[in-house]
């Protein structure tokens, strides 16, 4: 059985930390290879809490380890930044088992200010908008709609900047994503993000999931003058991801993904308030809702997946 030991903070000594993200650690290996570790960290609003969820660094590195495969396989020409899930030699003997099945080796890459995000289905802050103008992202969808349809004509990119720890993210036109990131650049981030979302979409589908919305990002291969996927893909920390048999237009859907935490938190007037203890039954139910979706996209159970 996987262990109940949560781990919010790795001390790692065997490699040089350069970056410490909300749930991501990053660590030095080389010169063209950097480690990914995730914690078992959570945030929501953009906000940590003081507490993890169970099982969290484990199920979303091996769900983002899958994702890159699969869809390197389905999206013609697509390059990704992930190397292998092995422990990197230098790490010691002691610090290893630390790390083993929440880390990931990736390539070294320029990563793009960019978040690359595609929407679907009308949600979360996406129906909030058009609650209020009637549009998603400033572009005007068809009236009427109700909660949670499917985005009309299908999926939009609907980019925003990626902000310091700390700060809030702030969405931006198209056009201003082409002027962070140069025009060439931007179109083939925002080619590369619909592809990669249908691909999934249709992957999740088959297997009884619907993906809602999602968050992408990408790096430049400096070298090859490749856009490159990046960081975690279709996540359960990352993605709105719901149950496709229980799927219903005109409410809130239940979750594979963090929106029960959020839900707690603004029921109980939390919403992005600091130093948030989350209770031990929300952490729990949160970790089971990313197990299931983690079965069903892999076909394993953690259990199974820790084994290999």
């Amino acid at each position: 059985m996987a262990s109940d030991q949560v781990l919010t903070e790795i001390k790692l000594t065997s490699l040089p930390k350069l970056a410490e993200g909300k749930v991501r650690d990053l660590y030095d290996v080389d010169d063209r290879t950097l480690l990914f570790v995730t914690t078992d960290r959570v945030s929501a609003y953009d906000v940590v809490m003081k507490n993890g969820v169970p099982h969290k660094g484990a199920l979303l590195t091996l769900q983002s380890a899958h994702w890159f495969r699969v869809l390197a396989e389905k999206v013609p020409g697509l390059q990704t930044h992930f190397l292998s899930t092995a422990v990197p030699a230098a790490v010691s003997a002691a610090e290893a088992p630390l790390l083993r099945h929440r880390s990931m080796q990736v390539r070294r890459l320029k990563v793009f200010p960019l978040e690359a995000i595609v929407r679907g289905y009308v949600t979360g802050s996406a129906w909030k908008e058009y609650q209020a103008h009637g549009t998603v992202h400033g572009a005007p969808l068809p009236p009427g709609l109700p909660q949670c349809a499917a985005i009309p004509g299908g999926p939009i990119y609907t980019p925003s900047t990626k902000a310091p720890l700390g700060q809030h993210d702030e969405n931006i036109s198209r056009e201003r994503a082409a002027q962070i990131v140069g025009e060439q650049y931007a179109a083939r981030i925002e080619e590369l993000a619909l592809r990669v979302f249908r691909a999934g979409q249709e992957y999740a589908a088959a297997r009884g999931i619907i993906v809602a919305d999602t968050k992408f990002e990408f790096g430049l291969d400096e070298e090859t003058d490749e856009v490159v996927l990046v960081d975690e893909v279709l996540t359960s920390d990352s993605s709105r991801m719901w149950p496709k048999d229980k799927y219903e237009p005109g409410r809130d859907q239940e979750s594979f993904d963090k929106q029960f935490l959020r839900n707690w938190l603004t029921e109980n007037g939390l919403k992005g308030k600091e130093g948030v203890e989350v209770p031990e039954d929300v952490l729990r139910a949160t970790s089971d809702r990313y197990k299931e979706v983690f079965q069903r996209l892999t076909g394993k159970t953690l259990e199974e997946a820790l084994k290999d």
